[in-house]
């Protein structure tokens, strides 16, 4: 009865759909806005959208730094059990996306209405349009930002469904704003960045909404604030923007070799096989988007087993999830691109055809490198961070195509970004080789983990119980574990007890309250002569503490076990962490 990874996976695959939801909100955006603007405003508007890509990247790289910084510390909080800072934490991070956004409104508003936007283009009919996106999107910078930050809280507070119908009303509305506004009324390229806008705006409304209900541990408050905080969560959530600043550079020099070697017909190729798989990059995004949070919270608990159980089920389920995405994509390649080129005939139809057949391949590798950046962000790995952020960002695929791009023309740019993947893996199993001065053995030793966290195999026991005939089975287990390390006859008789108690009324009581399978994760730690029980299950929310205070302590026959446990142990405290019921008990 050895501990599974079955409650990690069911957890991981839970939060998915809505952080990948999250994640394809902005590419839904774009291939709306490139819809209405080709069809619609003309060419210059187009050219105008382009020109806003690179200031878009730059606001989602600070947007990214301060969502990724707050969830990290905030998990880790959260995994401590330091819950009278989670709420330093979230009135932090919502007071720097204030302050950054109004700071980019400010020059968006000056930019586009005294035209000092000479620096991204000098083209006399481009620019006019261009002033007037840039002040349709300035309107839409606050709840982009903040909205965000608020998609990442209400994940932790296990209410992503929200996130959800603020993410499918945005895309709604973006697409009904721009019939109106573009189609019907002619407000041409301010039309098009007020439709996104306008959208931005419910989609913060409607995530808000939650935070300022009683039912959300979270509000704002600007008491007691630690100010460490702030610097904490720019500096961890720092390296994983970096990626979008690397990711500039070699767009820009990427397309300079491409339009010398291949010319434009090169880059509209590129520019149609990357725009369509943006939609499923947000897989690849999602996924990292959710092991983030597990992992930030797990570092917290200074729970071992469940950050290697994180990467377990990233390798079993996640790639091999992404190998079969990406199958159909190769398979469609010559149907979607005959959606955009109908003329087979033409040379940027084939570039078209194999930018879909190569560049998907690059993906499954993508999650691998993702989830050692966001480890390596919450662990505190800030070299390995940067190494990886830089190879991916910029250097690797700049290299190979220069490299590559006179034998294999357009092709090169596809394979260096496959390259791209290999190399980050290699360095990622380089980088333990060197750490562990052999080459790693086991997912402990790929990761690098720390001595420091968690407890070592030796002095812990993980096991999984799926029914009540386990139950006894994990509790004489439980003994046993105590009797090898000295515990005495007492303690180990009485951690079996509670073991056998707390664990039989999760089986009893919370499996049984829905249809749904359930099973219990069960740790039993030797921590400094202490014996430290812990319970993690995917059932109904249940707090032993506050049952116990609300028991009539006059009927001597109400919650006779959980009474008895809370003489027993040492403390006994319980969250409720992203939907799982997690009670530890030190004996």
């Amino acid at each position: 009865m050895r501990s599974d990874t079955k409650i990690v996976s069911k957890l991981m695959f839970r939060l998915l759909p809505v952080q990948i939801l999250l994640a394809a909100v902005s590419a839904v955006n774009g291939i709306v806005s490139s819809f209405f603007a080709s069809n619609y405003v003309g060419v210059d508007a187009m050219s105008a959208v382009g020109l806003y890509s690179p200031v878009n990247m730059l606001l989602t790289a600070i947007s990214t730094m301060l969502m990724g910084g707050s969830a990290i510390i905030y998990g880790r909080y959260m995994g401590r059990g330091e819950r009278g800072k989670l709420q330093n934490v979230f009135s932090l991070d919502i007071i720097l996306s204030l302050l950054i956004a109004g700071l980019f409104v400010l020059l968006f508003v000056l930019c586009g209405l005294l035209d000092l936007t000479g620096f991204m283009t000098t083209d006399a009919v481009v620019r006019p349009i261009f002033n007037k996106y840039l002040l349709g999107q300035a309107i839409g910078l606050v709840p982009m930002i903040l909205g965000n930050q608020l998609s990442s809280f209400l994940s932790l507070e296990n209410k992503g469904s929200r996130t959800t119908v603020a993410s499918v009303l945005y895309i709604l509305v973006n697409v009904v704003l721009n019939f109106l506004l573009v189609r019907m009324m002619h407000m041409e390229a301010f039309g098009l960045a007020l439709a996104s806008a306008l959208g931005m705006w419910v989609f913060f409304g409607v995530q808000a909404q939650y935070f300022l209900t009683k039912k959300s541990r979270l509000h704002m408050s600007f008491g007691h604030m630690q100010k460490g905080d702030a610097s904490a969560i720019l500096k961890v959530g720092a390296p994983g923007a970096l990626s979008y600043g690397y990711q500039t550079i070699r767009g820009l020099i990427v397309n300079w070799l491409v339009m010398l070697a291949v010319g434009s017909v090169g880059i509209s190729a590129f520019a149609t096989a990357d725009n369509f798989l943006r939609i499923f990059w947000a897989v690849p995004m999602g996924m990292a988007a959710v092991s983030r949070l597990l992992i930030s919270v797990s570092i917290g608990e200074e729970d071992r087993q469940t950050l290697t159980d994180i990467m377990r089920v990233m390798l079993r389920r996640y790639v091999p999830l992404m190998c079969a995405i990406c199958a159909v994509i190769i398979f469609c390649a010559p149907w979607i691109a005959g959606i955009f080129y109908r003329d087979a005939a033409e040379p940027v139809y084939m570039m078209t055809v194999w930018g879909l057949r190569i560049l998907p391949l690059c993906m499954p590798f993508s999650i691998i490198l993702l989830h050692f950046v966001c480890y390596g962000q919450a662990s505190g790995k800030q070299v390995l961070v940067h190494i990886l952020s830089s190879l991916d960002g910029v250097i690797c695929v700049s290299v190979f195509t220069a490299i590559l791009i006179r034998f294999a023309g357009m092709n090169s740019v596809y394979i260096a970004n496959v390259l791209n993947g290999v190399v980050t893996t290699v360095v990622i199993i380089v980088y333990a080789w060197l750490k562990n001065r052999h080459f790693p053995r086991s997912m402990d030793e790929l990761m690098v983990i720390p001595g420091d966290i968690g407890s070592s195999e030796d002095d812990r026991m993980d096991l999984t119980i799926h029914g009540m005939d386990e139950v006894v089975t994990v509790a004489r287990n439980v003994q046993n574990f105590c009797s090898l390390k000295g515990i005495d006859r007492r303690r180990s008789y009485l951690a079996a007890l509670a073991m056998e108690e707390m664990a039989g009324n999760i089986v009893l009581h919370g499996f049984t309250k829905d249809s749904r399978k359930h099973t219990v994760d069960a740790r039993v730690i030797y921590k400094d002569g202490d014996v430290i029980l812990r319970l993690k299950d995917d059932c109904i929310p249940f707090d032993p503490e506050e049952r116990e205070r609300l028991a009539d302590n006059t009927d001597v026959t109400k919650n006779i076990g959980i009474r008895m446990i809370f003489g027993i142990a040492k403390d006994i405290r319980y969250q409720n962490i992203l939907g799982l019921n997690v009670l530890t008990m030190q004996i």
